[in-house]
């Protein structure tokens, strides 16, 4: 394992063609193997922030860096490199779901590295496994659930052998038993985990660390349970815990 942090982010500030700055000098670092809610109201730029992990938007000011490495958009290789690293599951797993079949699905990514049919096979396998849908591998995506959908979503990354994992609102529209089987999904894997949600109970069970992103910046950063147990934090950022919910 590298002595590096998996995620180094110094004064990252970005702005859209509008002229809307989603984000003001963020600072953040994420270690290997750590797993991160990120949590915040709606516009805070959380959304706009993990886009950078990957190079989907880059870096205006300051600098994103992944296992030491520096994403660079104009560096088309290196950032071949950084999105097998980096793994991003979308909100909606439409977004990522394109493919006749479920195994043609997961496998798009690992073709598309140049991986020989026996290795694309076994990551398909592998990673079907992993999120227990492997029963599923020659149905059309479109014919299954939503929590399904979500779960091959999630088996289409892990098929890349990133090393982090970034969930965009992972438990959102997902009913309690789909919810909780995702959760023990995520809870199994030996990976940096980086999760943007409103779900603070998920956040809870899942991340020990949690960082409130407003207004493009990080205003809060320490152990989940400590910032959840902060009610006036919670309300001055319009975080709310469910009813009855004890941590």
């Amino acid at each position: 394992m590298s002595s590096k942090p998996a995620l180094l982010i110094e004064e990252l500030a970005f702005a859209y063609p509008d002229g809307h700055q989603a984000l003001f000098g963020v600072n953040l670092e994420i270690q290997q193997g750590e797993r991160l809610a990120l949590l915040g109201p709606n516009g805070a730029g959380k959304t706009t922030l993990v886009m950078h992990l990957n190079g989907i938007h880059g870096a205006q000011h300051g600098f994103v860096e992944i296992d030491g490495k520096r994403v660079d958009v104009d560096d088309k290789a290196g950032l071949k490199e950084i999105r097998a690293t980096v793994g991003l599951v979308f909100q909606d797993p439409d977004d990522q779901l394109f493919m006749p079949t479920v195994f043609e699905d997961v496998a798009f990514g690992p073709r598309n590295m140049g991986l020989s049919p026996s290795e694309v096979e076994a990551r398909v396998t592998d990673a079907l496994t992993r999120v227990g849908m492997s029963q599923f591998a020659e149905r059309p995506p479109h014919h299954l659930s939503f929590g399904q959908r979500r779960r091959i979503a999630v088996a289409t990354v892990l098929a890349m052998n990133p090393s982090i994992l970034v969930l965009d609102e992972p438990s959102s529209n997902l009913d309690p038993a789909s919810r909780r089987e995702l959760a023990e999904i995520l809870e199994d894997l030996p990976i940096t985990l980086i999760m943007v949600t409103h779900d603070l109970p998920f956040a809870y069970e899942l991340c020990e660390r949690s960082v409130i992103l407003a207004e493009g910046t990080i205003v809060a950063d320490d152990k989940t349970s400590k910032i959840l147990k902060d009610k006036d934090l919670l309300q001055r950022y319009r975080l709310e815990l469910p009813q009855g919910f004890s941590l």
